[in-house]
C-alpha cells in the first residue's frame, strides 16, 4: 500500500521544484556508457551534415544550369566558397564548445552576448531547423526508395511515419545506443563518396550514363553570361550542405568527459569529411561534363560515371537512401538539449529539462517526433513541399552565432583576439547574405512560414517566460517564508461500500486527520438507494469511529457531488486544512488496470478543479499471492 499526495492549485508547475539539468559543466565519468565518444558522436550528430552532400551540389547544379553548359563550369568555384564558409563555422563552432560547454550553440551564445530576445530569435531558429530537418530526411530517404521500387509511392507518407517512429524508438534508448546503429551506415556512406571521388579522379570519361539515359535535360538554353544575383542564389542553395554544422555544438554534454575536447574532434572531423566530399563531388561534375536531368539525382549519375551500372553503383544509392532517412538523428541528439536549456531558463514547461535513465530528454524527443509526425503528414511525404522551408532558420541561427562570438572576443580579448573577431565577423556576414538570399528566393515557395513562425514561437517563450515569472512571485521564490503553522486538519474519504480498502483507506485518514468524515454519494433511483440502505445499515454493525455522511445526487455523477461537499466544508471550517483521502486498487498486471472503474480519477480531477483541498490517492496494491 502506498500514498501519493499533492497539493491542488491553479498555477501548475512552478519554477524552482524542478532538479536542475544535468549539464555538460559538471564532471561526468570517461568511461560513463550513456555518453558519447568522439566517434560515436561523428555518427549520431553528424548525419544530417553528412547527408546533405546528396542534394548539396545538387542545388547549386540546378541553379547555374539556368545559364547553360556555361553556367555549370562555376559549379567548382561556388563550391570552394561554401568550403571556405565550412572551414568558417568550424572554426568558430570549435570556440563556441570551448566557451560553452553547456551546450545550446547559438542560443548559449546570444543569450550571454547578445540579449535575450535575440536568444530567442536564435533558438527559434534552431527549433524550426531541427523540426524541419526531420520532416526533410525522411521524405528524401523514402523517396530514393520508392524511386527504386515504384510501387512503393502510394504508401509513402505510412513508410515516412514508420521510419519516424523507428528512429525515435532508437533515440529513447539512448544517444550512444543510437550512435552505435548508425555507425555503420555512416561509415558505409562517407566510404562509398570518398571511394567514387578517387575512382572518378582516374577516370578520363563517364564509365556509364546508364541512369541518365531517356531522361529530359534541366540545362538552359541559350545563356552566355552568368550574373552576380545568379551566383549568389547557386551559393545559397548550396549552403544547405552546411545544415547540421551546429549540431555538435548544441549537444556537448551529451559526450564523455571531457565533454569540450572531444566534442572539438567531432566537429574538426565533421568539417573535414563534408568539406572533401563537397569538393571532391564537384570536382567530378566538371570532370564528367555532368548535367542535370530530371528524375535522377546528380549522386546517381555521378556513381554511374565513376564506377558504371553495377552493384557499386547500388551500394551509393543504397547507402544514400539510409543515411537520408536516418539524418534525422542529428536533431534527435540537438534539440532535445536545447529545449532542456530554455526549460531551465524558463522559456519552455520544465519537463523538457528532465531526464530519464539512459540520459534522454524523453520528452523532448517524443514532441520532436510527434511535431514532425505532422509535418509528414502535412506534406503528403513530399520532399520538395519542405525544401524550401529548410536551412533558413539554421542561416539566421548561424548569423547570431557569429555576431555573438565578435562580441565575445571584444569582451574577453584573449591572445589574437582581433583575429579571431575578424574570422567571425566574416562567417556572420556571409552567413547573413545566405540567409537574406534564401529567404528572399524562395519567399512565395513556403519561406514565407518561416518569416511568420520565427516571430509566433519567440512571443510563445515570452508567454512561458512571463508565466513562470508570476508563479514564482505568487510563491515568493528565493524569499524566506514565514515559520510553518500547525492548522486543524479534517479528511474526507469517499466510500462506497465495505471492504478491505475502505478499512485502510479510514485507518491512513485518522492518522492524517483530527477529524475523519466517510462521504457517500446516493441517487433516487430504486436500485441506488437500496444500496444506499445497505452501506447505511453496514456501516452501523461495523462501528468504525468514523461518520457516514450521504451527498445526495439528482444525476449519475460523482466528482461534482463530492467537490461541491469540499467546497462546503472549507466555507463553514475557515482555517482547517480539508484533505481529500481517495483509495484505489492497484492490480499485480498492468492489463488488469483496464478492469478499474477510475472513480478515483473522476473524483480526483473534480475536487482539483473546484477547490483547493489537498488531495491524497491512497493506492492498495493487489498481490498474486491474494487468495
Amino acid at each position: 500500500m502506498t500514498m501519493h499526495m499533492e497539493k491542488s492549485t491553479t498555477a501548475g508547475q512552478t519554477p524552482g521544484t524542478e532538479e536542475p539539468p544535468d549539464t555538460g559543466a559538471r564532471t561526468q565519468g570517461a568511461e560513463d556508457p550513456h555518453r558519447l565518444t568522439a566517434l560515436q558522436g561523428l555518427a549520431a550528430l553528424s548525419l544530417d551534415a553528412m547527408a546533405s552532400v546528396a542534394y548539396g551540389p545538387e542545388s547549386i547544379v540546378l541553379v547555374l544550369a539556368a545559364a547553360g553548359a556555361y553556367g555549370l563550369g562555376f559549379t567548382l568555384p561556388v563550391t570552394l566558397a561554401i568550403a571556405a564558409l565550412l572551414a568558417v563555422l568550424v572554426a568558430s563552432y570549435r570556440q563556441v564548445i570551448a566557451a560553452f560547454p553547456d551546450g545550446g550553440g547559438s542560443y548559449a551564445v546570444a543569450k550571454r552576448h547578445l540579449g535575450r530576445r535575440t536568444s530567442l530569435v536564435a533558438a527559434a531558429s534552431l527549433i524550426l531547423d531541427y523540426v524541419l530537418n526531420v520532416a526533410v530526411s525522411v521524405t528524401a530517404g523514402v523517396a530514393a526508395l520508392t524511386s527504386a521500387f515504384p510501387e512503393l509511392y502510394p504508401e509513402r507518407v505510412w513508410i515516412c511515419l514508420g521510419v519516424l517512429v523507428l528512429v525515435t524508438a532508437v533515440n529513447l534508448r539512448g544517444v550512444v545506443d543510437s550512435a552505435k546503429a548508425f555507425l555503420v551506415p555512416t561509415a558505409v556512406f562517407v566510404g562509398s563518396i570518398l571511394a567514387m571521388v578517387v575512382v572518378g579522379l582516374f577516370r578520363d570519361g563517364p564509365v556509364s550514363t546508364a541512369s541518365a539515359s531517356g531522361h529530359a535535360s534541366a540545362l538552359g538554353d541559350g545563356a552566355t553570361t552568368v550574373g552576380a544575383l545568379l551566383l549568389l542564389k547557386a551559393f545559397a542553395a548550396g549552403c544547405s550542405a552546411l545544415t547540421g554544422v551546429e549540431a555538435v555544438a548544441n549537444a556537448v554534454p551529451s559526450f564523455r568527459a571531457p565533454a569540450a575536447r572531444r566534442a572539438q574532434r567531432t566537429e574538426v572531423a565533421l568539417g573535414a569529411l563534408l568539406g572533401v566530399m563537397l569538393i571532391g563531388l564537384s570536382v567530378l561534375i566538371g570532370r564528367f561534363h555532368l548535367q542535370p536531368v530530371e528524375g535522377v539525382t546528380v549522386l546517381a549519375q555521378l556513381a554511374d560515371a565513376s564506377f558504371g551500372h553495377n552493384a557499386a553503383f547500388y551500394v551509393v544509392q543504397f547507402a544514400t537512401m539510409v543515411l537520408l532517412a536516418l539524418a534525422a538523428n542529428t536533431s534527435f541528439g540537438g534539440l532535445p538539449v536545447l529545449m532542456s536549456l530554455l526549460a531551465r531558463d524558463n522559456f519552455l514547461p520544465h519537463v523538457f529539462a528532465l531526464k530519464a535513465d539512459r540520459q534522454v530528454h524523453r520528452h523532448g524527443v517524443v514532441w520532436l517526433a510527434l511535431v514532425s509526425a505532422a509535418l509528414l503528414v502535412f506534406s503528403g511525404g513530399d520532399t520538395n513541399t519542405l525544401v524550401p522551408l529548410f536551412a533558413i532558420g539554421v542561416f539566421v541561427g548561424f548569423t547570431i552565432c557569429q555576431v555573438g562570438m565578435v562580441r565575445h572576443w571584444r569582451g574577453e580579448r584573449p591572445r589574437g583576439w582581433r583575429a579571431k573577431a575578424a574570422l567571425n565577423g566574416f562567417g556572420a556576414l556571409l552567413t547573413g547574405v545566405s540567409a537574406v538570399v534564401v529567404t528572399a528566393t524562395k519567399f512565395t515557395e513556403g519561406a514565407w512560414l518561416i518569416v511568420l513562425a520565427l516571430p509566433l514561437i519567440v512571443l510563445g517563450f515570452e508567454k512561458i517566460h512571463r508565466a513562470y515569472a508570476q508563479i514564482g512571485e505568487r510563491l515568493e521564490l528565493g524569499r524566506i517564508p514565514q515559520a510553518p503553522l500547525r492548522s486543524r486538519s479534517l479528511v474526507v474519504v469517499p466510500v462506497s461500500g465495505l471492504s478491505q480498502l475502505t478499512c485502510q483507506a479510514l485507518t491512513a485518514a485518522r492518522s492524517l486527520g483530527d477529524e475523519v468524515l466517510a462521504v457517500t454519494v446516493t441517487h433516487p433511483t430504486p436500485e441506488d438507494q437500496q444500496a444506499a440502505e445497505a452501506l447505511r445499515r453496514d456501516w452501523e454493525l461495523w462501528k468504525p469511529g468514523v461518520e457516514l455522511v450521504e451527498v445526495p445526487s439528482v444525476t449519475r455523477s460523482l466528482g461534482r457531488p463530492v467537490s461541491a461537499y469540499v467546497r462546503e466544508l472549507t466555507q463553514t471550517h475557515p482555517g482547517t486544512q480539508v484533505t481529500v483521502l481517495i483509495p484505489e486498487t492497484e492490480p499485480a498486471h498492468l492489463w488488469q488496470r483496464m478492469l478499474q472503474n477510475q472513480r478515483g480519477s473522476v473524483v480526483a480531477h473534480a475536487v482539483r478543479r473546484d477547490t483547493d483541498a489537498v488531495i491524497c490517492r491512497l493506492r492498495f496494491r493487489i498481490t498474486d499471492d491474494v487468495r
